[in-house]
């Protein structure tokens, strides 16, 4: 099989990508070792910056977000028993954010893929790329009970922080960046209302928490935990009333549909290429969930990628795939930064003296009494604008 551009994972990043790519006349192939339930069943993000809802909207795979999708406008942060509202609208012009599942935004970005007739290869095994640092890298796998080969010209590493795609990369050619935080987040989506028409973000002695949404009837809510937790310890009743004394307001309980644990980090491979093989999304960096940012990260590397892409399938040579790295890179360590920020902000750190958590809750308070420092928490959480 040859195609110009062979895209590893059919996750946010690589289905993006490939509809990009199929827009503006470019072939690729979508190689995924899950099957399709699975990669549609994962429960991951759900809120989207302005710009990735401006993207997904360009992409042609937005119209059931933009019919289910819950706008906001604003988020609340909780500390010291009181409720502060950030009006994000307000402060950045008029953008906003918009609750949308990430498996829902995968399950349109495959009915597109299907509905074009493209390549989309579910549950292949043994995948591996080859020749790198080539003008024909390659890409080998078993499919269909067959042994297969791509020849591609361009490779997208799109399959996540556990993906074949960074390992691949000789030892030595990449720094890696690493921080693993001492604490984790315990998951649960419930068949419930959401206590609120927006986010809330609450800081409280024992602990962070957070109230968000998927929908109006199902509440996505977490709480900090010890990231060696065992969910055997955590009954229903316990989760709840673990969540309404840090969040406070009015919780409404219903069924627990899912829960799990989430490990905290943030990650950073430099650089984001390597020959002919370029790095997009969790493959390249992962961030800590506080911000919401790591799909709206994977489809900001994505529209820097398409770009260089398309340029060089022009023949317009390889400066923009050259500089692939650096312009992501300068996202990345913003974002990483915000994420960094609104974690150490907001969580509890046991190892941490009183003179560090009076000087945390003394943060808490300028911001919210800080127009200026307010600005800069919602452009940071709609997002920052684009490199171009």
């Amino acid at each position: 099989m040859r195609t110009q551009v062979g895209i590893i994972g059919a996750g946010p990043a690589g289905l993006l990508l490939a509809q990009m790519l199929h827009l503006r006349g470019i072939d690729s192939v979508v190689v995924e070792d899950r099957s399709r339930e699975h990669i549609e069943g994962r429960i991951r993000a759900g809120l989207l910056e302005q710009g990735s809802v401006d993207t997904l909207t360009e992409a042609g795979i937005a119209d059931r977000l933009h019919r289910e999708g819950l706008v906001h406008h604003g988020l609340a942060l909780r500390f010291g028993g009181r409720s502060h509202r950030v009006d994000l609208s307000e402060l950045t012009g008029g953008k906003a954010v918009t609750i949308y599942g990430q498996q829902e935004a995968v399950k349109d970005m495959v009915a597109a893929r299907l509905a074009s007739g493209l390549p989309l290869l579910f549950e292949a095994t043994g995948v591996a790329v080859h020749d790198l640092d080539s003008a024909r890298p390659y890409i080998t796998f078993r499919y269909d009970g067959r042994d297969r080969r791509i020849d591609c010209d361009v490779i997208a590493g799109c399959d996540g922080f556990h993906g074949i795609c960074r390992p691949s990369i000789p030892a030595g050619a990449l720094t890696i960046f690493d921080r693993v935080y001492p604490f984790a987040w315990l998951g649960i989506l419930s068949r419930s209302r959401p206590m609120s028409e927006e986010l809330v973000y609450a800081r409280h002695a024992d602990g962070f928490a957070l109230a968000t949404m998927r929908s109006t009837t199902l509440s996505r809510l977490y709480l900090q935990c010890a990231p060696d937790d065992d969910l055997a310890r955590w009954s229903d009743d316990r989760i709840w009333s673990t969540l309404r004394e840090r969040l406070g307001g009015t919780l409404e309980d219903g069924p627990i549909l899912q829960k799990g644990v989430t490990a905290m980090r943030s990650f950073v491979a430099e650089p984001m290429r390597f020959g002919r093989l370029f790095l997009a999304g969790d493959a390249a960096h992962i961030v800590p969930p506080t911000g919401a940012k790591g799909m709206n990260l994977a489809i900001a590397d994505v529209r820097v990628l398409v770009r260089a892409l398309e340029a060089f399938f022009a023949g317009k040579g390889e400066a923009l795939m050259d500089s692939y790295s650096a312009t992501c890179l300068d996202r990345v360590w913003k974002v990483q930064r915000f994420s960094w920020w609104m974690t150490q902000l907001l969580h509890r750190y046991d190892d941490h003296d009183a003179f560090e958590e009076r000087v945390r809750l003394a943060e808490l308070d300028y911001l919210a009494g800080s127009r200026a420092a307010l600005t800069t928490l919602a452009e940071n959480y709609v997002g920052l604008p684009y490199a171009f």
